[in-house]
């Protein structure tokens, strides 16, 4: 696999079974290296595997996604950019030519049907100060606003409150409102005025589907920010408001709980709502349980939520009704397990009987199931990217269900290419064992010795597992001729609560020394060359390299890289965005606990890189709000005042990511070359 190889698969998600359950609709996305921009085209596959998927639009490199099915089977809404600014259209499945259903100057997005398909809902951000007054008057004022600021010489800023800034953009005053219109895209109204946002702001709390029509299709209930102190509160809220305005004022269905709830699912039948719902404020990383109540056709509470997954230590990224064999409603949810995504189900009524639906491998995502229970997935390996999944009939042993690849966009390069498969290993722990993803190169010799490239995941709760990222891809690291090592320490997601929770507070504690305890263990193997290892990462795991470079653990390394990562925690508070994430891993606010915000910062201890001399690749980027550039800015100062080798490699128009085709491939080239340099790669 080369460079160029990551920018020729094709890129699969979005998957939508039809209500019959003998059509998935879903978006397959390409990339243009030359053009340096991607388009997204809607397909089709038959559940029943028997016939090629066949392309339903051609957006002509513009993007059509977020494919949703109307509840007759019939069309399908759509997001697309075709006609400039993202608007929703609408498909019919006869053939026919797909027509624009929106025209809001601010943009839709998140479009979905009501029940009856009479109306569809979809999120537009828009300025608060407008967004009471009619429609088409609402629609001029912001596109008068936009157009304003767009043509105006001066571009100052002005803020009056956070958040005003969201991972790698300026959000401003601007709200994300719910919309609600005809099926035709009349009398369209915004259902959820104020200065508010009626749609998760930060990642951490969607799963994906963060609103939904109530049974009865007179209401809306969705996942809306905190009331107050967004930036440093994690209370989001379940809403319900009227579709008509007839009463504007949103009724919050989930005061009790003053942690974040998200992610609202009615059940087939109308009578239960499920959504997520964490225990602790202002932990963002806390186990999400699935809770369910009764509820009335209009969508509110007709019982106490019950959790139907506490009993089980593990935490759920998403959920979807479906019916067991027998006709019984389960729920399926993915939840990360020991370096996987596999998805589970549990009985609404037998809450402890749970069953894994996919194997203890890949990552899954995105479920959907139709009405009479078949449902359809992606699911990624570390050997090959996302593809759309169901579950058929096993044609060897008709008794036996298996999983049928449907969407199959990348069979011809992949048997191109030579992608081994990672083996799982076991490092003993203090209090236990990490799990180690090891992925050898390919044309691997055990004779020989090889290079180690040792990285690190960001978080930090999060987790190596085994999936495809087109970001930090350890098929292609393996390509260059190493020996990829991937620990998942103390802190990393799908090994229990108690194990995610023990790197809190503790960044350079016993996630270090597991971290330590891992490199002990490549150390020893026999085909491993112990003076050719480099180390690696992002985020979170680019703090653990500038921690690394500060201790003595960085002489073992030839070399670091570290990517939009984290030097100075104090400075760190005043400048990220999502300020709860900070206080929460400290205890409180810099100036109450200074000495527990530089405990374990890496610029406390910055005598010891003039001292270890390990010689750091910093990439940081302009629009990474998250971990800002200045964290970048002070670690390479450090660096080259204190003589230590070191390169800074900064894209001012990236954010925490480097997304852009032509800019991820020289972001690799600067990359490899760091590592090759220090770490020549191949076997010896």
């Amino acid at each position: 696999m080369k460079i160029e190889d990551l920018y020729k698969f094709k890129r699969v998600a979005a998957p939508q079974i039809s209500p019959d359950g003998k059509s998935v609709v879903y978006q397959v996305s390409t990339i243009d290296f030359d053009a340096n921009k991607s388009s997204t085209a809607l397909w089709i596959a038959a559940t029943d595997g028997k016939t090629p998927p066949k392309q339903l639009t051609d957006p002509k490199g513009k993007k059509d996604t977020g494919p949703r099915w109307s509840a007759d089977g019939k069309k399908i809404l759509f997001e697309s950019t075709r006609s400039g600014s993202g608007q929703l259209w609408v498909l019919s499945v006869d053939g026919s030519e797909p027509k624009q259903v929106t025209e809001i100057s601010t943009g839709a997005s998140s479009g979905t049907w009501s029940p009856d398909g009479s109306h569809i809902a979809f999120v537009s951000s828009v300025f608060p100060e407008f967004s009471e007054k009619p429609f088409a008057e609402s629609d001029k004022l912001n596109k008068a606003k936009d157009e304003e600021i767009e043509k105006s010489p001066v571009k100052a800023k002005v803020f009056t409150k956070l958040f005003y800034r969201h991972w790698d953009e300026y959000v401003g005053d601007k709200r994300q409102h719910l919309f609600v219109s005809k099926a035709d895209g009349t009398e369209a109204r915004d259902v959820t005025p104020g200065d508010r946002d009626a749609n998760p702001t930060s990642s951490t709390f969607s799963s994906g589907d963060d609103y939904t029509f109530t049974p009865d299709g007179k209401h809306l209930v969705f996942t809306a920010v905190p009331e107050k102190d967004e930036s440093w509160s994690t209370n989001y809220e379940l809403c319900r408001v009227s579709i008509t305005n007839s009463s504007p004022k949103w009724e919050t269905l989930t005061l009790a709980n003053k942690s974040a709830d998200s992610g609202p699912k009615f059940s087939p039948d109308g009578k239960k709502l499920a959504w997520r719902a964490q225990k602790k404020e202002g932990y963002e990383a806390d186990k999400w349980n699935i809770v369910v109540a009764d509820v009335k056709p209009d969508g509110t509470l007709a019982s106490e939520p019950k959790s139907v997954t506490a009993g089980v230590d593990r935490s759920a990224n998403d959920l979807a009704f479906g019916l067991d064999p027998e006709g019984d409603l389960l729920i399926y949810y993915t939840a990360d397990q020991g370096g996987a995504t596999p998805y589970f189900a549990t009985h609404i009524g037998r809450p402890d009987d749970y069953i894994r639906t996919s194997p203890p491998m890949g990552m899954s995502s995105g479920m959907s199931v139709s009405l009479n229970g078949r449902r359809a997935w992606t699911m990624a390996f570390m050997d090959a990217p996302a593809e759309v999944y169901t579950i058929g009939i096993s044609p060897e042993s008709p008794k036996n269900l298996k999983q049928i690849n449907l969407s199959r966009a990348n069979d011809t390069l992949l048997a191109e290419l030579d992608l081994p498969r990672p083996e799982s290993v076991q490092v003993k722990i203090e209090d236990g064992e990490m799990q180690m993803w090891i992925l050898k190169p390919p044309g691997f010799d055990a004779k020989k010795k090889w290079p180690v490239a040792f990285l690190v995941h960001g978080g930090p709760q999060g987790a190596w597992e085994d999936g495809w990222s087109f970001r930090w891809n350890p098929s292609l690291w393996a390509a260059q001729g190493y020996v990829v090592v991937m620990p998942n320490p103390r802190g990393s997601t799908g090994f229990g609560q108690k194990f995610v929770d023990e790197i809190t507070a503790d960044w350079g504690g016993k996630c270090y020394r597991d971290l330590v305890a891992g490199l002990d263990y490549v150390e020893k193997l026999p085909y491993v060359d112990k003076d050719r290892i480099g180390a690696a990462g992002a985020s979170f795991g680019g703090y653990m390299m500038n921690w690394f470079a500060v201790n003595d653990i960085a002489k073992r390394f030839k070399c670091l890289i570290t990517h939009c990562s984290v030097w100075n925690f104090e400075s760190m508070w005043g400048t990220t965005d999502e300020l709860w994430f900070d206080e929460f891993e400290h205890g409180g606010l810099p100036w109450e606990i200074p000495g527990k915000y530089r405990e374990f910062s890496p610029h406390a201890k910055a005598a010891k890189l003039k001292e270890n001399k390990t010689p750091m690749l910093v990439i940081h980027n302009d629009y990474d709000f998250r971990c800002p550039i200045g964290q970048g800015h002070e670690l390479f100062t450090t660096l080259q005042r204190q003589g230590v080798p070191s390169r800074f490699v900064n894209f001012p128009d990236e954010g925490h990511w480097v997304l852009k085709p032509k800019n991820g491939a020289y972001w690799h080239k600067e990359v490899f070359a760091w590592l090759a340099k220090y770490a020549p790669p191949g076997g010896k």
